[in-house]
């Protein structure tokens, strides 16, 4: 039985958390606003520069002893 009403209520709390409950009025506070500051807050955005990590490639063996 406790375990049923953990299962349920875990499922109620991502309902909720997803904006599932929405139509009762309940939405997260992070769903219900956007979060424009954060976009002022950037610091030289433009700068950005996406780099291919020279890691992920093939490994190749090291130097042996």
């Amino acid at each position: 039985m406790l375990v049923a009403l953990l299962l349920l209520a875990n499922l109620i709390y991502f309902a909720w958390a997803r904006g599932g409950l929405a139509m009762f009025g309940t939405v997260p506070a992070r769903l219900s606003q956007s979060e424009p500051e954060r976009l002022t807050q950037q610091i030289r955005p433009q700068l950005l520069q996406i780099r291919k990590d020279e890691g992920t490639g093939p490994s190749s063996p090291g130097p042996k002893p």
